[in-house]
């Protein structure tokens, strides 16, 4: 029997409990961190960084074709299903005002800080056929998304990367006047300090086990320019809003993954200040986890289709 994850997107393609023996088929070392949990069902143990890493492989792979993916351990290891629902609910974003939902490389996203993991472009790709662009302000984290794509030629034509230089910046030195995006994504470094990473990290592992386990362990990866920064979130967003408004006719639709629903005011009002023409709050729940997509666009609703 499978549960169904209906919290998530009804296109996410992972609603389903895991299936560990196709999972074990396209990544045979996962085998050996599945166990039966005290309800008789096949899982890992998500606080074992290795464990996580080798069911995202196998989750990639399975799910979207993706072969050969890996990540050093040091870096960030997304779960898959959450970073789906992003694209999904993107998607239901440039479908407004359309008959459906726009598919094929004529659909531009630009993927900010897209990680050594490189997981937003490969599942928008393959999921609707997007080309897209990723960045990132560290060049190893490049090198290893480049690799992915080494093994995935077939991709290469429609997912591009490109170093941010200036950490100071985040769409300045990416985008020339010709540029014209049809959306933007971010998974913000969400936290200020490396001690408030290890701490939230604390409590993710104790919620998915339950245990009083007290060493922070960073079970699915990330470092410094991943998980945090100075200012955290607030800091982030709000100097990607502020940017934003130079940027204005480059992209139809600037989104953001917001972690603490305390600071929507605070960007709320910066939006207000850029003249923002529209703003979403698109809300997403992933097991215990509670987030939301910030989208804001500077494009009239009459001009939008003119993208398409």
């Amino acid at each position: 029997m499978t549960t169904e994850k209906s919290e998530l997107h009804t296109r996410n393609l992972h609603r389903n409990s895991y299936d560990f023996e196709k999972l074990i088929s396209c990544v045979p070392e996962l085998k050996h961190y599945v166990f039966k949990n005290a309800y008789g069902n096949l899982t890992i143990n998500f606080s074992i960084p290795k464990a996580v890493k080798l069911l995202n492989k196998a989750l990639l792979q399975l799910f979207y074709d993706v072969k050969g993916w890996d990540i050093p351990d040091e870096n960030l290891c997304p779960p898959i299903p959450g970073r789906a629902d992003y694209i999904h609910y993107i998607a239901d974003l440039l479908a407004e005002n359309l008959v459906e939902i726009p598919k094929g490389s004529s659909i531009k996203g630009l993927d900010i800080g897209t990680g050594a993991n490189m997981v937003y472009p490969l599942i928008a790709h393959q999921t609707y056929g997007w080309e897209m662009l990723g960045t990132d302000i560290n060049k190893k984290s490049l090198e290893n998304a480049q690799k992915i794509l080494d093994e995935n030629p077939e991709m290469s034509q429609n997912i591009k990367l490109k170093l941010q230089p200036d950490s100071n910046f985040i769409f300045r030195n990416i985008l020339h006047s010709e540029d014209k995006f049809t959306f933007s994504l971010c998974n913000p470094p969400f936290h200020d300090s490396e001690e408030a990473a290890m701490k939230g990290n604390l409590r993710k592992t104790k919620n998915l086990k339950k245990s009083n386990i007290q060493k922070p362990n960073l079970n699915f990866g990330g470092q410094q320019s991943e998980l945090w920064c100075e200012g955290g979130e607030l800091a982030f967003i709000s100097k990607m809003i502020e940017e934003s408004s130079k940027y204005s006719s480059h992209i139809l639709w600037f989104t953001c993954l917001v972690s603490k629903k305390e600071n929507l005011f605070k960007f709320n009002s910066l939006l207000k200040k850029v003249k923002s023409i529209d703003v979403k709050t698109i809300e997403m729940t992933q097991g215990q986890k509670a987030s939301r997509i910030l989208a804001w666009t500077f494009i009239s609703e009459n001009d939008r289709k003119k993208w398409f």
